[in-house]
């Protein structure tokens, strides 16, 4: 009798257990990669991840003359802070740029106005940007074009998200879409 009633307490607090959440984004809990930054804004202020604290920080990697992967994301992520409605200014996204050259903070500072004005950019200098990507784990390649200044860049299109504690959580892989995309940050919130 002892053993059934201990069997059943078991079972009891299994089921009291919190329920571990379900995401559609790659689960990165307990990464030691891609930690944080520090790095300028348009306006020259030093950001880190703690001065989004209480936020779901998104992590983009681009640069504005992508024709693609780019402007697509950030304008999910765009629609992800419409959809999370008053929780809107719970979520942030972040735009690091991968082209320091020609990212000029003016036109970094139009590129995320295109999308929603309290996005951020970020801007490492060329010297930082090799470690940098190489924390996050971030692949970048100039391509040369036809003319020196008309290169691109093949680069990796994902987004990291973190939780409102600036931990790394999660991996959004490009096309996952917004609807997934939101329900993870709304995950995050809970």
């Amino acid at each position: 009798m002892r053993r059934f009633l201990g069997l059943c307490l078991v079972l009891v607090l299994l089921g009291c257990s919190p329920e571990k959440p379900h995401f559609q984004s790659i689960d990165l809990t307990g990464a030691d990669y891609a930690k944080g930054f520090s790095l300028p804004d348009p306006t020259g202020q030093t950001r880190s991840l703690a001065d989004f604290k209480g936020k779901v920080v998104m992590v983009f990697f681009g640069f504005t003359q992508c024709p693609d992967f780019c402007p697509t994301t950030m304008s999910e992520l765009a629609q992800v802070k419409l959809n999370l409605g008053a929780q809107g200014d719970k979520m942030q996204a972040i735009f690091i740029s991968l082209d320091p050259e020609r990212d000029t903070p003016e036109l970094l500072q139009t590129y995320m106005g295109n999308f929603d004005p309290t996005f951020v950019a970020l801007i490492p200098s060329l010297a930082e940007l090799p470690a940098l990507a190489k924390d996050f784990k971030i692949y970048y390649k100039k391509v040369e074009g036809a003319k020196p200044a008309n290169y691109t860049l093949d680069h990796s299109a994902g987004t990291y998200i973190y939780d409102t504690e600036g931990r790394l959580r999660l991996y959004a892989r490009y096309g996952q879409g917004v609807a997934a995309l939101t329900a993870d940050v709304q995950q995050l919130l809970k």
